[in-house]
């Protein structure tokens, strides 16, 4: 295959290509007219363990939509919070976490005995858990995770010492539970059967392609290493996947690297300067190798974005490259606690990072680049807080913020 030219220069122009096609696929830029359904739809899961900053990683590839969308949908059943893969928190669809869970949930539970031991957690526990929760919910039941709690310890299960959120998270990988409508600025708990009843059943083969397909629609360019981290599937079942859709992608190089796309994607469309000029990038379809040659620009879109913590954009990838430059890294996960601080970022490139403060009425964002911004950057930074303010329906305050 042929590379898109040779030295520093051209893995630069390969690297602003990928997280340009990266932005396109997850609706970020340019953004789409779509619905907040149709957004968690297409990137299939979206990293939700911080409710209020999943919202806004929804809310902003949904142009126009609002807090009180994303809280119909919710309350309608289309959008459901549960953990798919990786024991972590994700808004997805109904069908889509059933079918995610016959896949991940064994692996993960697994992972998880040791830890269930030391917290005196067993299967005469989670037993008597789910006999609570299939009485306490059934018949349109909804229950806060305090009322859940306060009814285990009624039923003389313990909850203190975490036990409590891992027997909801148990339950929840055994497809008995979910977050479904929306409580306050949280969810309330509900029977996934009863509150969103199954439409769609697929057979493991057919849900290992569907997996790879829908991962790859939403998240690529990326590579099978890059889907086995976000989805924990084995490296066996997610070649099998692969090869189950392979003719409905396409594999191009970047940079001497290999990523999958969709077949009907286009992979060297956009802004010339990701590329060297006259350079080519190779793309295999299905058998056939095609040669092509970057094609004149496409109309300019937005360049800069207020993107949220734990936001798909960076954590849909097994490395956080080329996204965040090498020395800022540890600058989005300050002490390398976990928490992903929400991120500025300019032409694909995470520039800073940012927080906000609410109220009853308004919104206060603080900006903190990681050096000073441009006066383009400065406009576009402060669009997309006013974008951020319309989605909570909140009067927008911006602070400054510390020298960088």
């Amino acid at each position: 295959m042929a590379g898109a030219g040779s030295g520093a220069g051209a893995a630069k122009a390969a690297a602003r290509e990928v997280l340009r096609l990266r932005l396109e696929a997850q609706g970020v830029a340019p953004a789409r007219d779509v619905t907040v359904t149709e957004v968690v739809e297409r990137l299939l899961a979206m990293q939700a363990q911080d409710f209020a900053q999943g919202s806004w990683a929804v809310g902003l590839r949904a142009p126009g939509s609002t807090r009180a969308d994303l809280t119909a949908a919710l309350d309608a059943g289309e959008i459901v919070r549960s953990w798919p893969m990786r024991g972590t928190l994700h808004f997805t669809r109904p069908d889509d976490l059933r079918w995610m869970l016959d896949l991940t949930a064994p692996r993960t539970v697994r992972s998880m005995e040791k830890r269930h031991r030391d917290l005196g957690l067993d299967d005469a526990a989670f037993a008597r858990a789910t006999a609570i929760a299939r009485a306490e919910l059934s018949g349109g039941g909804a229950l806060s995770r305090e009322e859940f709690t306060a009814l285990l310890e009624a039923g003389g299960i313990a909850t203190d010492g975490q036990r409590g959120m891992h027997l909801i998270w148990r339950l929840a990988h055994d497809g008995l539970i979910c977050w479904g409508p929306a409580r306050g600025t949280q969810q309330a708990m509900v029977l996934l059967d009863e509150w969103a009843p199954p439409t769609r059943e697929l057979p493991r083969a057919e849900a290992l392609g569907e997996f790879v397909l829908r991962y790859v629609t939403g998240h690529g360019p990326a590579t099978l290493k890059d889907f086995c981290w976000w989805s924990k599937v084995s490296v066996a079942d997610a070649t099998l996947g692969l090869e189950r859709v392979r003719d409905r992608l396409q594999e191009i190089e970047l940079g001497h690297t290999s990523y999958w796309v969709r077949a009907d994607a286009d992979p060297v469309g956009g802004d010339r300067r990701a590329v060297t000029a006259g350079d080519t990038i190779s793309a295999t379809q299905g058998a056939r190798t095609v040669e092509a040659t970057p094609p004149a620009p496409r109309p300019s879109v937005r360049s800069f974005h207020a993107l949220p913590g734990f936001d798909e954009y960076l954590l849909g990838y097994q490395s956080r490259t080329p996204a965040v430059p090498e020395e800022f890294s540890s600058r989005i996960v300050p002490g390398d606690n976990g928490v992903f601080l929400p991120m500025l970022v300019s032409r694909g490139t995470v520039v800073g990072t940012w927080k906000r403060a609410l109220t009853a009425s308004k919104v206060t964002v603080t900006p903190m680049p990681f050096a000073p911004l441009s006066a383009a950057e400065q406009t576009g930074f402060e669009r997309e807080f006013r974008r951020f303010a319309r989605f909570l329906g909140l009067t927008l305050v911006i602070a400054d913020g510390p020298a960088s």
